[in-house]
């Protein structure tokens, strides 16, 4: 077979790196807990033999609940999740012409299989939980008022990460940065990229962040200027749309960066019009 040029095949994306799901509560440990041992249960219920002779598919749901369930619980980038995304009730040689209860052993012994691996899953919970209930880990309204974030941050997006929606939070957080910009530097005529590049300019900046006196104090100035564009680009646009998944870690990362930048919004002084 003849193979494609080197410049028409298409390069295989690099799958993300694990992210192990950080549980920050025992209650949040026990939810991931319950939502496990109902698949459990729905499994050792499910009646095999008559969801053969009926083909009505059950088998299927019950297997697409547990992968379901794995990634809800731990994360789509947890390692769990990636090691049993593809996770199937069967377990044997699969081949053509196989008696019915060759078929009905393969179930069998895959359901037995999957019930194992969940109750494994299960276990390392109980584990974590006892860890948590050991070491008195704070409870996430503590963990997220001691990140001493901005106060135009917090009023928006505290209430959202609490009520267990932290990447509206992140989105809150940066349309509050915009706003913030747009307030401090009078250009409510411009939003998003282009007001970022126009108010933080290296050339004729609205707000500077250092005297401007040097090639040093320029290269921070444009600098900056990247980092809020990033921002925009990079946050608050996807935000508008539909956010990409991720633990609540990485989300609490970002509404610091937020932070951050409008703490220097705020420190940064006005420059005249020449």
């Amino acid at each position: 077979m003849i193979g494609q040029p080197e410049g028409m095949r298409r390069k295989t994306a690099e799958p993300p790196p694990p992210e192990p799901r950080i549980f920050k509560s025992a209650d949040e440990v026990d939810r991931g807990i319950e939502k496990l041992q109902r698949r459990v249960n729905e499994l050792e219920g499910l009646d095999v033999p008559a969801a053969m002779r009926a083909d009505n598919g059950a088998v299927d749901v019950a297997q697409s609940n547990v992968r379901a369930a794995v990634r809800e619980v731990f994360g789509p980038n947890s390692p769990e999740f990636q090691e049993h995304e593809y996770l199937e009730i069967w377990a044997g040689p699969l081949h053509f012409g196989m008696q019915p209860q060759e078929l009905l052993q393969g179930y069998e012994r895959g359901r037995a299989r999957v019930i194992g691996i969940v109750n494994g899953l299960i276990a390392r919970l109980q584990e974590r939980r006892a860890e948590l209930g050991s070491v008195g880990v704070q409870a996430p309204t503590t963990y997220f008022d001691r990140l001493n974030l901005h106060p135009r941050i917090i009023d928006v997006s505290r209430d959202l990460f609490m009520d267990g929606h932290p990447w509206e939070a992140v989105f809150a957080a940066a349309k509050a940065l915009v706003n913030y910009v747009q307030e401090r530097s009078g250009r409510h005529d411009l939003d998003g990229a282009p007001l970022m590049r126009t108010v933080f300019s290296r050339n004729a900046p609205m707000l500077a962040f250092n005297d401007l006196g040097d090639p040093t104090d320029l290269d921070e100035q444009e600098g900056m200027m990247h980092l809020f564009e990033g921002a925009v680009l990079a946050i608050r646009n996807p935000g508008g749309h539909t956010f990409p998944e991720g633990p609540e870690q990485r989300a609490v990362g970002y509404i610091q960066l937020l932070s951050l930048l409008a703490y220097r919004v705020q420190e940064a002084r006005r420059v005249k019009p020449s």
